[in-house]
């Protein structure tokens, strides 16, 4: 397996976002071509999370929480509480805007936030769709438990399972909870794998390398045959993803993916101008472009 050690940041007040795609050397992991990885950190009462409203397009952005809470808004009118094991899967397409902050009731009390952030690449032929918004709760997605492992597939297919989650590529997203003793088999069924521990630590063993241990944080990638025994000698966890490789390179400058270059400039001049919309409820503030900063 390959390290993708990342970078990681701290955005103020002890949290810390982690940066593993894209990074030098790999831009993407199939279809995925950005994850922050961030906290586990405690707010304390009257703190938390603000992410002004902010555009993309070209993507579908995926939020999947361990611990914690957030509120999403969209310019399509979206207002949806996300909590730990749901799925909160929006398809920019052709443009939207979105904000995520911490809801009231949990600012007030304080509270431990933990989760992961990606985006996934849309296919050429998808990525000027229309903007879309789709929750799933975790009730919803499906389970299943084997050698004392659980595994619950957030987004696409795997081990067996199918998500319900609406994607436009063959992917594969899994949250895998190991009890002590656990293991599990990450075969080949995607050519493009990765595993990201999130919690705990795992031991790993395969045809091409000998056993070794990964710690809470450990983001590596799968050769494209690589065949790989997981095993946790104590409860840990690890997210494991990858899919299909997009249909060609992507653009990324700030929050905007595209093929083409001029798509980018395009959608730069759109959020300068107001032509993503305005966010219900969320509509007295917003992030400048980059270059526009102070």
């Amino acid at each position: 397996m390959i390290p993708l050690p990342g970078k990681t940041h701290d955005l103020g007040g002890g949290f810390l976002v982690k940066r593993l795609l894209p990074q030098v050397g790999r831009r993407a992991v199939g279809p995925f071509v950005f994850l922050d990885y961030f906290g586990p950190v405690e707010f304390p009462p009257g703190r938390g999370i603000d992410v002004r409203p902010h555009p993309h397009i070209g993507l579908a952005t995926i939020t999947y929480l361990f611990d914690g809470g957030q509120t999403h808004r969209d310019s399509l009118g979206t207002v949806q509480e996300i909590r730990p094991g749901d799925v909160n899967w929006m398809t920019a397409g052709r443009g939207i805007a979105h904000s995520e902050r911490t809801g009231p009731e949990m600012r007030a009390g304080g509270h431990r936030m933990w989760g992961i952030q990606s985006w996934v690449g849309l296919p050429e032929d998808h990525e000027e769709s229309e903007p879309h918004f789709q929750h799933v709760p975790a009730s919803a997605l499906p389970e299943k438990t084997e050698k004392d492992v659980t595994l619950r597939m957030v987004a696409g297919t795997g081990f067996g399972l199918e998500s319900p989650v609406k994607t436009f590529s063959p992917i594969l997203y899994a949250d895998a909870r190991f009890e002590a003793g656990g293991s599990l088999h990450y075969g080949v069924e995607h050519r493009e794998r990765a595993l990201l521990v999130v919690e705990g630590e795992i031991e790993s063993g395969g045809d091409l390398h000998g056993a070794e241990t990964h710690r809470a944080g450990s983001m590596l990638m799968l050769y494209p045959d690589e065949e790989v025994d997981l095993f946790a000698h104590a409860p840990a966890r690890v997210m494991l993803l990858g899919g299909q490789a997009l249909d060609g390179p992507r653009h990324i400058w700030w929050n905007f993916v595209s093929s083409r270059r001029e798509r980018i400039e395009q959608a730069k001049a759109d959020w300068k101008e107001g032509r993503f919309g305005t966010i219900p409820g969320d509509d007295k503030e917003f992030i400048p472009l980059p270059e526009e900063r102070a």
